[in-house]
């Protein structure tokens, strides 16, 4: 299974969103640079970056997220606001390794079809959960899709992966949370990245064991030391059994 490590940005600055609430990020004054290349020091093979003032449509990360892009020494995953073929095309300019959409495949999915088959392995399908519907707007606004059927009517695509969130993570139980994930992909055709999931190391193992799921995002839990990443890292990879050798 593949680890992420991830930054979340609000305003040029680490945060964190508890219950998914886009209106009360909680800052922290790690530096978002830094951070960007100790994750690469630590052996990540990706990274992701979830600009919250794009999902929010406002404020402007851009120059940052190009830093980070420079200074990571591996490829960057970015959500976050991106709804048109030019947001797209920008990103992928300056060198972002996959795009993640998540509003505007709900708002134009032919156009984002187009896209995805035009640029295979280079979109992530993101499958925002809250109280068994796709959310979308930055969290805010709820869709009319459960995130099964979502999830299957792009099924056909050559898409980089799935990221699904349950944004009631924060409030539920973490059993639910991974039931729920586990669920969608084991249904779906793309590899799909649980999002929400990782509070503790136990839960690196458990989601490196489940066959379903492809791979991670761990944000908070590096932010509030409760995860040390080479520590993930080596768990999320288990080491092969041995094999008695051949007479």
């Amino acid at each position: 299974m593949r680890l992420y490590p991830t930054l979340q940005l609000h305003k040029g600055r680490c945060a964190l969103l508890p219950k998914g609430d886009l209106g009360n990020p909680v800052i922290h004054d790690d530096d978002p640079l830094e951070l960007a290349a100790s994750f690469a020091s630590a052996g990540a093979e990706w990274m992701h970056v979830t600009d919250l003032d794009g999902a929010a449509g406002e404020g402007d990360n851009a120059g940052l997220i190009e830093e980070i892009i420079r200074v990571a020494g591996i490829p960057v995953q970015l959500g976050g606001g991106i709804r048109s073929r030019e947001s797209v095309d920008y990103w992928l300019e300056r060198g972002i390794g996959r795009v993640v959409l998540g509003s505007w495949p709900v708002w134009e999915p032919q156009m984002v079809r187009d896209l995805v088959k035009f640029l295979p392995d280079q979109v992530v399908l993101a499958v925002d959960v809250r109280e068994g519907q796709v959310m979308i707007n930055g969290w805010r606004q709820k869709s009319a899709f459960p995130p099964d059927q979502f999830i299957s009517s792009f099924d056909d695509l050559p898409l980089a992966g799935i990221l699904v969130t349950d944004i009631d993570s924060d409030v539920g139980e973490i059993d639910a949370t991974l039931g729920l994930i586990s669920g969608l992909a084991a249904g779906a055709r793309a590899p799909v990245i649980a999002s929400g999931v990782v509070r503790h190391i136990d839960d690196v193992a458990r989601l490196a064991h489940d066959p379903n799921i492809a791979g991670a995002i761990i944000g908070r839990a590096l932010l509030q030391r409760t995860v040390d990443l080479p520590l993930a890292l080596s768990v999320a990879q288990p080491s092969a059994e041995p094999t008695a050798a051949l007479q």
